[in-house]
């Protein structure tokens, strides 16, 4: 069964005049956001991108859900690895750190009261805000992230996994 690339369906005609606007392969910003991130879909063939090691509790399905009888320390995943994409779950925001949540409060407070404050606590809140926007600018660029769960061919199941540990098989 063959897979058809994005673009290249064949019930489509291609666009003589695609708008930048509506297709995200022609819009500089939207074309770099995709790049990090696979677009996968289910049924498609990927590989591991990357070694894995998963390590914690693994335990047998039946067990509890306290995990009090350990079964295996760590397992190893090789890169190349292949299987098949079961679910594709939506974008999702990346956790937010301190620092991240510390700016947006802090940022809400300016906005909020900047005007009402003695300009000395005005200033030493917006050098606060300052020294926390280089987290907030690094937290914006990574922008959501997708979740998926494969089907390796050797049976194991990878469920929740990043969707940028896979590439096209």
């Amino acid at each position: 069964m063959g897979h058809w690339g994005e673009g290249s369906r064949p019930d489509r005609e291609p666009d003589p005049d695609p708008d930048p606007d509506l297709d995200p392969d022609l819009d500089p910003d939207r074309r770099s956001e995709r790049s990090m991130t696979p677009q996968l879909q289910e049924g498609q063939r990927v590989k591991l991108a990357a070694d894995l090691r998963l390590a914690g509790t693994v335990v047998t399905a039946e067990a509890s859900p306290a995990g009090g009888d350990a079964v295996v320390g760590s397992l190893a995943l090789a890169s190349g690895t292949a299987g098949t994409v079961e679910r594709v779950d939506a974008p999702r925001e990346r956790e937010q750190s301190r620092e991240v949540r510390e700016y947006v409060r802090l940022k809400a407070l300016m906005d909020d009261f900047g005007h009402q404050m003695p300009p000395a606590s005005r200033q030493q809140l917006a050098e606060q805000i300052a020294s926390l926007e280089p987290e907030w600018i690094a937290h914006g660029e990574h922008g959501p992230r997708v979740t998926v769960r494969v089907r390796l061919d050797n049976g194991f199941v990878l469920d929740d996994a990043h969707a940028d540990l896979f590439a096209p098989a």
